[in-house]
Order: C-alpha cells, then sequence, then structure tokens
C-alpha cells in the first residue's frame, strides 16, 4: 500500500531540530521524500504499524504534528503530479 507522511516538527529548541531530523531520517529509511516534510512510502501493513509507531514516539505530541494519508494499493488513480521534480515509481527500485 502507499501512504503519504506529512509532519510539521517545532524547530525553536534544539531538541526540536533532533526531532525534525529523526523523523526526516526515518522517512527516508522506508520511502521517498516529495516534498520538504513530505514522503511516499510503498509500505506493507505490519510495516506501516511499524513506522507509525517509530515516528509517534520521535515526535513531541504538544509541539508537532504528523499525518499519514493511506492511498491504498490503488494509489496510482489517486495521484496527480503538475510541475517540477518527476515524479518516480514507488513500486520500483529504491536506492539508498
Amino acid at each position: 500500500m502507499l501512504v503519504l507522511i506529512t509532519y510539521d516538527v517545532n524547530t525553536e529548541t534544539p531538541e526540536g531540530r533532533k526531532h525534525l531530523r529523526q523523523v526526516a531520517k526515518k522517512c527516508q529509511d522506508y520511502g521517498q521524500r516529495v516534498q520538504c516534510s513530505v514522503f511516499e512510502i510503498s509500505i506493507d501493513y505490519a510495516g506501516y504499524l511499524q513506522l507509525k509507531h517509530d515516528l509517534i514516539s520521535i515526535i513531541d505530541i504538544e509541539r508537532d504534528s504528523l499525518r499519514f494519508y493511506n492511498l491504498g494499493n490503488n494509489y496510482s488513480t489517486k495521484i496527480e503530479h503538475f510541475g517540477t521534480k518527476e515524479s518516480y515509481n514507488p513500486e520500483g527500485t529504491l536506492i539508498v
């Protein structure tokens, strides 16, 4: 399934900046950054639950925001892209 993850981490403190780096790194381990704080991640359900748990444990619930959009398995008809940054195939090879 394809999941879109967006986040907004408060970076006013050193701890907040650390959280921002940790969230971005965790998301990069699983998928592709498509905008500054937006990732597309192709993942199975068990992996999704683990990733969600990991990300929630990183952020400060009182100051940060984390959103998960489950686009499912038939996501190709739900995504339209216009402008710069060429689209990619989330089921293709991910170079790490």
